[in-house]
């Protein structure tokens, strides 16, 4: 077995070196704005009254004498998805708690915040994944008034963390907090969901006791429970050194999580370049603490989105990172929890055996994080090792509890429940693909059956409940990638594959979509590059090709002559309709998007 620390050091450098002439660039750039200062000083009259014409006298007063630091708030608030709704009253908060560090604090925008859980199977998941670029482009319209010294950054969920770290890293002079809005309480047990889902997929309950455990499950203001995408961005913007510690899982409308959103505005004067502690983003974002992040996903069983989004945000600071640093990390990265889909426990269960701060400290202690690196703590990673406790109306914190509370959601290094952390890159006659197997038996791992075509997820539904999924097979779903459709999640496959599996049958999925950050027991290779729709040769798969999907060995193959293969012509399959619900507007996104494996960005040259 490799290594781990020196396997952590390879890939940074590895990192390092293939970014060095883009993130040069990038902290030249970083340097010019920095050093021009703040821009509203050297705004016309007509530039600063506009800008401050609404404020209170207090804060206009403080703006008017171009010598206080003025913050930006941008949000993803609204009140119908429930992550973001615990938002409405923080901004509230963080301009008193600026103001008393001796700044003002204005709302510079809000950021679209869409739900995959509402949309999940609906025509609008089609705009789900470049809701993340637009988001993106929304932080910079908000940022680019010229006036501010610094941000906060209020979100939570899939598309919006992302979509607001790229748009924060643009203006990386600038220092920036996100603050986020915590969990929910926890609902009904998951396996229970899982229980009822598959009951209603097998047609054994009617939607009415459906609907029923799905509002107990989601039942309040928070984030949803399950570790899917929403909380592993929580996870992420934590052990990358940009929440205040311990911040990700506290629960929301608490007098802690309350407190935690003050100590973040009085901490964002101090970063500024007029402050005690100038902490540009730009900077806290480097190739330690890309790594970090990847690191912290594989011990943790994350979201598969991940393998987009991360490599977005390390390329907006100048950082190229590929899917074989996810592949070579994970070889030696211990996965530490059970939170589902990887177990039945939450994230408040996570949370209350050790959370974050146990898993940072143990993963310090094995030499497997970056603890060099800048954060908005004003110390290096092991600031992060420590959890928050309410103290004298505000905020202390102390060291995380030396053992974990439950060891069937938590564990330290030397008990993992896996030596690895379950992602992997495949890769043979078909392009490169990810597959995760955390919450996949080992019994499960290697498929080799005839493949079923589908052109999108309703053909299997369908097939499914007419009965014609019988006996192993590989179930392809082609024409899902981001220049085809916009890379919908495909996680509405997962009951009825599930069913499948349960009953003996041995069953994968293999698509150029994505499967959300829900992945499960079914092996999924995801995300394959090339897509349909750049000439990949999914398109030559036809029914009853042996396909090999091994989990094991990183292969990903179609069981065919090589001749036959190659003298195959690429089908093209009829296409979901690309209007309606909004998608005719994101015709350039898609037109432009580059692969999976670059990030399916839409604004930036594709790279092929």
């Amino acid at each position: 077995m490799a290594d781990p620390q020196a396997t952590l050091q390879a890939v940074t450098e590895r990192i390092r070196r293939r970014s060095e002439a883009q993130r040069s660039t990038y902290l030249a750039r970083l340097a010019e704005a920095a050093e021009q200062g703040p821009m509203r000083t050297a705004l016309s009259c007509t530039n600063l009254a506009h800008a401050f014409a609404s404020a209170p006298d207090a804060d206009k007063a403080r703006l008017k004498a171009l010598q206080k630091i003025n913050v930006g708030i941008v949000s993803a608030y609204n009140d119908m998805l429930s992550a973001h709704q615990p938002l409405e009253g923080f901004p509230a908060l963080l301009k008193q708690a600026v103001r008393e560090g001796g700044g003002t604090a204005q709302f510079a925008g809000g950021v679209p915040a869409m739900c995959d859980g509402v949309t999940q199977g609906q025509p609008g998941m089609e705009l789900s994944l470049f809701s993340r670029d637009v988001i993106a482009m929304a932080t910079g319209v908000a940022l680019s008034h010229n006036t501010f010294d610094g941000g906060l950054c209020l979100g939570v969920c899939d598309k919006i963390v992302p979509g607001l770290l790229i748009g924060a890293l643009h203006f990386g002079h600038l220092p920036f907090i996100f603050v986020p809005a915590g969990p929910m309480t926890s609902g009904m047990p998951n396996d229970e969901k899982a229980r009822i889902r598959a009951l209603y997929a097998e047609g054994k309950v009617g939607r009415e006791a459906l609907l029923e455990s799905e509002s107990r499950s989601y039942h309040g203001p928070g984030t949803c429970t399950f570790y899917g995408t929403a909380n592993s961005n929580q996870m992420l913007m934590e052990i990358m050194g940009l929440h205040m510690p311990g911040a990700a899982f506290v629960n929301p409308n608490t007098p802690l999580r309350d407190a935690l959103t003050i100590a973040a505005g009085h901490r964002i004067v101090k970063l500024t370049a007029q402050g005690d502690d100038y902490t540009p983003i730009g900077r806290v974002i480097d190739e330690r603490a890309i790594v970090n992040g990847i690191v912290g996903l594989l011990a943790t069983g994350g979201s598969t989105n991940h393998t987009i989004h991360l490599v977005a945000i390390a390329r907006a600071a100048g950082i190229r990172i590929q899917w074989d640093d996810f592949d070579a990390l994970s070889r030696v990265v211990p996965l530490l929890t059970r939170i589902y889909p990887n177990g039945q426990a939450d994230v408040n269960h996570f949370h209350a055996a050790g959370g974050m701060g146990f898993l940072i400290r143990e993963l310090l202690q094995a030499g497997l994080l970056h603890e060099d690196v800048l954060t908005v703590a004003g110390r290096g990673l092991s600031a992060y090792a420590e959890e928050p406790t309410l103290a004298d109306g505000g905020v202390a914190w102390q060291p995380a509890p030396s053992a974990s509370a439950d060891q069937s959601v938590l564990r330290p290094v030397a008990e993992p429940f896996s030596e690895d952390g379950g992602l992997r890159v495949l890769e043979g006659n078909l392009g490169r693909a990810v597959i995760k197997v955390s919450a996949v038996k080992p019994a499960h791992r290697v498929v080799e059956a005839p493949a079923r075509v589908f052109d999108g997820q309703q053909g299997v539904l369908e097939a499914f409940r007419a009965g014609e999924l019988s006996g192993d097979f590989v179930c392809v779903v082609r024409g899902q990638g981001p220049r085809a459709n916009g890379m919908p999640e495909l996680h509405k496959l997962t009951p009825e594959l599930g069913v499948l599996q349960a009953r003996g049958q041995k069953v994968a999925l293999v698509t150029d979509g994505r499967m959300s950050g829900a992945s499960g027991k079914v092996p999924a290779a995801i995300h394959l590059s090339p897509e349909w729709a750049s000439g990949g040769d999914i398109g030559r798969i036809r029914d009853g090709d042996p396909i090999r999907v091994d989990a094991e060995t990183g292969r990903l193959e179609v069981l065919v002559a090589a001749s036959e293969w190659q003298s195959r012509t690429l089908e093209r399959p009829e296409g979901e309709p690309q209007f309606g619900m909004g998608r005719e507007m994101f015709a350039g996104f898609r037109a432009s998007a580059g692969d999976a494996e670059n990030g399916a960005i839409s604004f930036w040259p594709r790279e092929e």
